[in-house]
């Protein structure tokens, strides 16, 4: 579990796309933050007061989040040394780059020295099981993508919002690096041994009693040649009883695979469908999240219209438009009432 709350370090960060895991924990769990720290040659913010680390810890902050996104996913100098004084000053840090907090030797020492923790959450824990299958109590939602990067974590926490907005028991489940630092806990599936995926999965959301859901973040796509792997894993590990298909507007090709086309959206969706019956064979897809930020409003609403008839499913971009159809048809497949 990663303490709370958080200072965001942002570091020398020149770019909005650099800072995305600060700036998703910012939007999605402000009452988690107390501010951000910028280098000087910072030029972007996540609009939480800007503070020290000394500031940050007179301000009651538990953990420095080390919410970067470069090539590489490497720490560089200045970087190092932010986290070294952050541990000096008496913050735990967590990161999710590729570059491990703990086989640096000179961070390893300082939070020997101090006593402060450090968390790789990048690293899966060593002590996964392979998945059984089994059926388990409990309801889950698992979002599965056209393509990677689609929304599939802004679509799962959107839903989650709005189910708790409605007094429903819900809860996001991390499979992620920035996932995992908004929920404070999780598995990055990505960097788990295949055979262990679904066993994870089963790990993150285990058997639950209290008639409440587990919304479980999507990775990857069944389509992607470069990541089905993942996807497949989770889809057993998860046994959903909803699916909902994430997808992005005008997207032209496969993230990263120049002259590959998206999937059309019918065959993704049954695909997804078919391999999720393995392990929970009364699965149902209960809506289309999209994004549309390519697009204007009233194109996006056409296309959304337009899935919508397509697919026989409430169709919503979770940013633009909200996701109360989408939830209104769970709740509809599922018959949800509100917490007492």
């Amino acid at each position: 579990m990663i303490a709370a709350p958080y200072l965001l370090f942002l570091g020398n960060a020149e770019e909005a796309l650099s800072i995305k895991t600060s700036r998703g924990i910012a939007q999605w769990r402000p009452e988690l933050c107390v501010g951000e720290y910028r280098g000087p040659q910072c030029t972007v913010t996540t609009g939480q007061p800007q503070m020290d680390f000394a500031e940050a810890v007179s301000q009651g902050a538990k953990t420095m989040i080390v919410g970067l996104a470069n090539a590489g996913g490497y720490l560089d100098e200045y970087s190092i040394s932010s986290v070294i004084a952050a541990l000096e000053a008496g913050l735990d840090v967590a990161s999710g780059l590729h570059q491990s907090l703990a086989e640096h030797p000179e961070i390893a020492r300082i939070a020997k020295a101090t006593g402060r923790k450090l968390h790789d959450v990048r690293k899966p824990p060593a002590d996964l099981r392979v998945g059984k299958g089994y059926p388990r109590a409990g309801k889950r939602l698992l979002t599965v993508g056209t393509d990677c990067s689609v929304g599939k974590m802004y679509a799962t926490l959107a839903i989650e919002q709005e189910m708790q907005r409605r007094k429903l028991s819900a809860d996001f489940r991390a499979t992620g690096q920035t996932g995992i630092l908004i929920a404070q806990s999780g598995i990055p599936v990505d960097a788990v041994i295949a055979d262990f995926i679904s066993g994870a999965v089963e790990q993150i959301s285990p058997a639950r009693e209290d008639d409440g859901w587990d919304l479980i973040e999507g990775q990857g796509s069944l389509f992607h040649p470069s990541y089905a792997g993942v996807s497949l894993g989770l889809l057993h590990g998860a046994q959903p009883d909803a699916l909902v298909l994430c997808h992005e507007l005008g997207r032209e090709h496969m993230r990263g695979i120049p002259g590959r086309p998206l999937p059309d959206l019918r065959d993704c969706l049954e695909r997804n469908l078919e391999a999720a019956r393995l392990t929970n064979p009364d699965v149902q897809a209960v809506g289309v999240a999209v994004n549309s930020s390519k697009l204007p409003r009233d194109q996006a609403l056409r296309a959304c219209a337009d899935i919508e008839d397509l697919l026989g499913l409430p169709c919503q971009d979770p940013i633009a438009h909200g996701v109360a159809k989408i939830t209104d048809r769970l709740s509809e497949c599922f018959e949800l009432h509100a917490v007492v």
